[in-house]
């Protein structure tokens, strides 16, 4: 028996489409039943009381038939594909010059974990999407209501797993456009309507067999430009089946299964809500969203069904920040991976769409960057329905339309691609917009269209006008783009702002300069001759600390502590960094509270150091005149200080420590108490770690340096606090350091507490020079030397000696090889201490090259006293009793008093008996003493 042939306006199109299945294919159910699923997803669409619109993300196509219907149906309620929470922001987009983005932003995260933070989330409109005309017709149409409902941008993170890294955006394009390819940041993007195969072979299909490079051409070639022009129900039916064939054709990731699920439930109950509460009939309302999620299979989907409501999870503690930011063509292409350059293309497709068809689109009134429109009467109601019927068959059946070379347009591209080409560099003429002409019709042909598209020029072009060289910063790709529409940015009226960037903008007005502009501007401040300007100067100080470095750039002024110049010049940027402007605004009101709660931030932070608080502490004298938060950042500075455990951060924490005793001390009366604890607690905190940093292999010179630097200069104030200098002797005392550069730092140690003569620490360098074994390593004890200059700087002199008399005594075989490494080593442990020895060494070398021959070093009337001529040979006795009390000592010290004698007289018996007991020793001090010396 028969199966019967399945009813419904597109029965003929499934028995079609099976019938191919099973004479092509073979596997004939699996394909069967992907085909047909096909169909059925758009009858199962098609038959919702409640309108669905399908739209792709920044489609012309899209938007066309947004227009169309609108002016049709006049909906009275509007259901939007885009987080919920986003709806209050929509009535700013009139005080904006598109394309701007929606965002969402959190810095500070409760229910999500702290390593995601910041989180920020953006939607970006552009004029030519179906969602920006549904906005503008529901905010400017009386007695329309717009909804949104997609998930939360909350939600959009709940959902997440919990394992996986901070979630970003996809990383935005480096080139000559970097700066706006990255106006979303990191964020994670909304998109409405993303139609693109989630397959990876199927996209290459179908870009192999369209003889296209990109999706974005593919899409534009086989689905804008068909259905630009296309009715309204042939336009849905062929929406829904392309979203069905991406979704039938996935892998089979549950993850995302169920994410896109979810968002569809999370949908349907919100728009199910909204029509029990609000009464509206479900045919005067329209739902716009992507064409993969109008071919839904939940449960939830449509109005007839008796599915259980979804059960949407509460928001987490986050505190989320709301605000609008600038979008451009090229930051929309990095973050969604089109192609560069589709975006651009989109807009002049829209353009020229527009002026064809003779449609007027909905723009919000007072809208920026756009001219006013006359207004049209909302009256007209729903157009009743007729059913749906087949428009599928016709539309697949069809062979493309006969379009005409449009000669003028392809003519005025050629010419002005060589005249931008000579604009930047390249050797075009009349003859290279010949060959892109002809080439692009030939590229055309071989791809099987009727006419050369936007992207059949670009390559032309490439590849008549570029060759292989490119002069200047941009290629012939980059200025196809900039001739089709060129990389539009956006920009957030001073109404939308929010009220910090409006507070910034107010109190730099007295510059006199444009900062909406996206140039940068050259401010000049003469704060001696106009000191009205001196709060201008202050707020862009504040700004370089707290916008990324480009925004305000100082030229000539500086402001450490202690000093502020009397005449200052900015680049001010502020109209390009506009997004990051607005997201210090989402932080605090003014720019000063934004400031303090960076700073407390800063030294709160798992992740603070002592080094980080004093820089805390100098950027609140600079920047902020307040004394409560300057000591409540140095009291935190004093318990990072007490609570490390390592000493990395020695260096940077005495530079700084030594800046701010200095500013005290010349700015205040008595120094701070957290100055004070600062100082005692470092002292006893270093001496505590100074042993061991001095065996650590972990541990620097340089940081060992730093200590001792901390400890030598700032002993007299500690000592005055009622530090204890035993302290430092016992640490010095039980450092017993086994590299050459520490054992160097440690000798000079013990010399600055007078325990180490110069003297004696001379002959311990000579002996090292003397030494053939130790000469490699020298470099590592000069090394050590040089980061004793810090803490010891009187050994500066000594240092200058000790490298002359290397470089005069030892040979070159072994000088030479010796030289690089000592190079090297001062290169990276003691840049900044080297000018110390350079003008040493000019104070005590002389000036002139005549004056080198009878030069004498001042170190040579402290040089070592000569070796005393050897003993002659002769008995043992005789050097004893030459010497009594020395061997008087020795004798007591071993137990054995007695009288000495000298060798002349009689004998004493003991030590006589003592000799005779151990003649191998009396003979070993023998061989010693008349040894050759050489």
């Amino acid at each position: 028996m028969t199966a019967p042939a399945p009813a419904g306006p597109f029965a003929a199109l499934r028995q079609q489409l099976t019938d191919a299945a099973v004479a092509f294919a073979e596997s004939a159910d699996a394909l069967a039943g992907i085909l047909a699923g096909m169909v059925d997803d758009v009858d199962r669409a098609l038959a919702v009381p409640l309108e669905i619109f399908p739209v792709c993300h920044h489609s012309p196509a899209s938007a066309l038939a947004m227009v169309r219907r609108l002016r049709e149906k006049r909906p009275r309620v509007i259901y939007l594909e885009l987080c919920e929470d986003l709806q209050p922001l929509l009535g700013e987009l009139r005080n904006c010059r598109l394309p701007v983005a929606v965002q969402a932003f959190a810095s500070e995260l409760d229910g999500h974990p702290s390593e995601w933070s910041p989180l920020s989330v953006v939607a970006p409109i552009t004029e030519a999407s179906a969602e920006y005309q549904a906005i503008a017709y529901a905010l400017d149409t009386p007695g329309v209501e717009l909804v949104l409902v997609d998930r939360s941008t909350d939600h959009v993170f709940q959902w997440l797993p919990r394992d996986r890294p901070r979630p970003d955006g996809r990383e935005a394009e480096t080139g000559t456009d970097a700066d706006d390819a990255a106006l979303h940041g990191n964020a994670v993007a909304v998109e409405i309507g993303d139609l693109r195969p989630g397959f990876a072979e199927l996209e290459a299909y179908l870009l192999h067999h369209g003889k296209v490079r990109h999706w974005s051409e593919w899409w534009d070639q086989y689905v804008e430009q068909p259905l630009a022009a296309a009715d309204h129900d042939t336009y849905r039916q062929v929406m829904v089946l392309i979203g069905s064939l991406f979704r039938r054709l996935r892998p089979a990731i549950p993850e995302r299964f169920e994410r896109d699920e979810d968002r569809e439930r999370y949908m349907w109950t919100r728009m199910r809500e909204h029509l029990t509460t609000s009464g509206v009939d479900p045919s005067d309302c329209l739902y716009v969203c992507g064409a993969f999620h109008a071919a839904s299979h939940v449960e939830q989907f449509g109005l007839a069904t008796d599915a259980p409501a979804y059960e949407i999870s509460p928001r987490t503690g986050t505190r989320w920040h709301y605000g609008l930011i600038p979008s451009s063509h090229s930051a929309i292409e990095a973050q969604f991976g089109l192609a560069p350059g589709s975006v651009s293309i989109a807009a002049a497709t829209w353009t020229k769409a527009l002026t064809r068809s003779g449609l007027t689109p909905y723009r919000l009134d007072g809208q920026r960057g756009t001219r006013p429109r006359s207004r049209r009467a909302a009256g007209g109601g729903v157009t009743p329905t007729t059913g749906v019927t087949d428009r599928l068959s016709g539309f697949l059946a069809a062979p493309p339309e006969p379009g005409g070379l449009d000669e003028a347009e392809l003519r005025g591209w050629c010419v002005d691609i060589v005249r931008l080409a000579r604009r930047n560099g390249y050797l075009a003429s009349t003859a290279d917009a010949i060959a892109v002409f002809e080439t692009a019709i030939l590229l055309a042909g071989l791809r099987n269209r009727a006419r050369p598209t936007p992207y059949d020029f670009a390559d032309a072009a490439v590849t008549c006008i570029e060759k292989d060289v490119v002069p200047g910063r941009r290629d012939i790709r980059r200025l196809c783009e900039i001739l089709l529409g060129g990389d539009r940015v956006g920009q957030v009226g001073y109404e939308a702002l929010p009220p910090l960037a409006r507070d910034v903008l107010d109190r730099l007005r007295p510059l006199g300069l444009d900062l909406e502009k996206r140039t940068v501007q050259r401010a000049l401040l003469d704060l001696h001759a106009d000191p009205r300007l001196a709060p201008c100067s202050d707020l862009l100080w504040m700004l370089r600390h707290l916008l990324p470095p480009d925004a305000v750039r100082p030229i000539m002024g500086e402001r450490r502590l202690g000093h502020r110049s009397v005449q200052e010049s900015w680049d001010v940027a502020l109209g390009r960094n506009q997004r990051a402007l607005i997201e210090l605004g989402y932080e605090g009101v003014t720019v000063e509270q934004v400031l303090e709660q960076r700073l407390r931030r800063a030294v709160r932070g798992p992740q603070a150091t002592a080094a980080g608080a004093l820089a805390a502490v100098e950027d609140a004298i600079r920047l902020l005149d307040s004394p409560r938060l300057v000591d409540e950042l140095g009291a935190r500075a004093v318990e990072l200080l007490a609570a490390e455990r390592t000493v990395d951060g020695a260096p940077e924490v005495l530079r700084r420590i030594r800046r701010l005793l200095a500013h005290y001390r010349t700015t205040a009366a008595a120094l701070p108490a957290w100055c004070e604890a600062f100082v005692t607690a470092g002292y006893a905190h270093y001496c505590t770690l100074l042993p061991t940093a001095f065996v650590d292999e972990q541990t620097g010179v340089r940081q060992v340096g730093a200590m001792l630097g901390f400890l030598f200069s700032m002993e007299g104030l500690a000592l005055s606090l009622g530090c204890d200098r035993t302290q430092l002797e016992l640490a010095i005392a039980q450092s017993h350091p086994e590299t050459p550069a520490k054992v160097a730092l440690h000798w000079a140690a013990r010399h600055q507490l007078g325990l180490l003569p110069l003297a004696e620490l001379r002959a311990r360098c000579h002996g090292l020079l003397a030494n053939p074994l130790v000469v490699p390593a020298f470099p590592q004890y000069l090394s050590g030397f040089v980061q004793a200059l810090d803490p010891v700087p009187g050994l500066a002199p000594f240092v200058v000696e000790l490298m002359s008399t290397a470089f005069a005594q030892l040979p070159d075989p072994i000088l030479l090889p010796w030289l690089p490494t000592l190079i090297t080593t001062l290169r990276e442990h003691g840049p900044e201490l080297v000018p110390l020895l350079v003008r040493e060494a000019a104070r005590t070398f002389p000036g002139s090259l005549p004056a080198l021959d009878a030069w004498v070093p001042p170190w040579a009337a402290t040089a070592p006293t000569p070796a005393p001529p050897v003993v002659p040979a002769g008995p043992v006795v005789s050097l004893l009793t030459d010497h009594p009390e020395a061997v008087d000592a020795v004798a007591t010290l071993l137990g054995c008093p007695g009288q000495w004698r000298r060798h002349d007289e009689p004998t004493h018996t003991e030590v006589a008996a003592l000799l005779t007991q151990h003649p191998d020793t009396a003979a070993a001090v023998i061989d010693l003493l008349t040894a050759d010396p050489t």
